[in-house]
């Protein structure tokens, strides 16, 4: 990890209510995502784990080291995809990424995977040596609605993820008609606050007027609360 800038990341169940309030005061102070609609897009990521759920157990019990792949898309578009590895040593969250194919993904997923011994991008090699010693493949599909807000000094983004979706364990990540059910408690929200070296002191007067309660889970794990 000693090429990548790694970031601090908070996460928190929110009440619809109070990320109604929170919105309204970050408009005033940070700027939306340029990309999407008024700041909002849908992701969908595929998961990887293995027969044994060693990923979620991982992040259940709290390993301090440890990583996990998906393949992410946006707005549906299938024409733009990125294979991502993310990884936490500490309380720091590393990424890396690179492009995937529509139809890598479908190799990927029906098992085809001796390509990647010597593909050229070094994330397709290191994710084919985690399939092939424990067995990871796509697990299952996670949708949800993002908001983002930005702000500059300490590279700050505050997110808000509603309308968490899972496919149980369908892993048809290209398919526009995927069946999907909620995930998540209709009244919460998930808040994440991301950022480099340091929290502006604007950023955390504005977070501590609400209600939140830091939570454990990842979206992955939620979607894995029923299979």
């Amino acid at each position: 990890m000693n090429d990548l800038k790694g970031r601090r990341e908070l996460k928190h169940a929110i009440t619809k209510a109070d990320c109604y309030l929170l919105r309204n005061n970050l408009q005033n102070f940070m700027k939306l995502d340029p990309h999407g609609e008024n700041g909002k897009y849908v992701i969908r990521s595929a998961y990887f784990d293995n027969f044994e759920n060693k990923i979620m157990r991982q992040k259940t019990e709290g390993f301090y080291h440890r990583d996990k792949f998906r393949a992410r898309l946006y707005d549906y578009n299938t024409d733009f995809i990125n294979l991502e590895k993310k990884s936490k040593r500490d309380n720091i969250t590393y990424k890396q990424k690179c492009r995937l194919s529509a139809k890598e993904y479908e190799r990927i997923r029906f098992g085809d995977i001796f390509w990647m011994a010597e593909d050229p991008r070094d994330l397709i090699r290191e994710l084919y040596i985690q399939m092939t010693l424990f067995q990871i493949k796509p697990t299952t599909v996670v949708d949800y609605e993002r908001e983002v807000f930005i702000y500059e000094p300490g590279n700050v983004r505050v997110t808000f993820d509603s309308h968490v979706k899972t496919s149980y364990r369908d892993t048809d990540f290209l398919n526009p008609d995927l069946m999907v059910v909620d995930a998540l408690e209709p009244d919460y929200v998930i808040l994440e606050v991301k950022y480099d070296e340091f929290l502006p002191d604007v950023i955390k007067h504005l977070l501590s007027i609400i209600n939140t309660r830091k939570t454990a889970f990842s979206k992955y794990q939620l979607s894995r609360r029923y299979g």
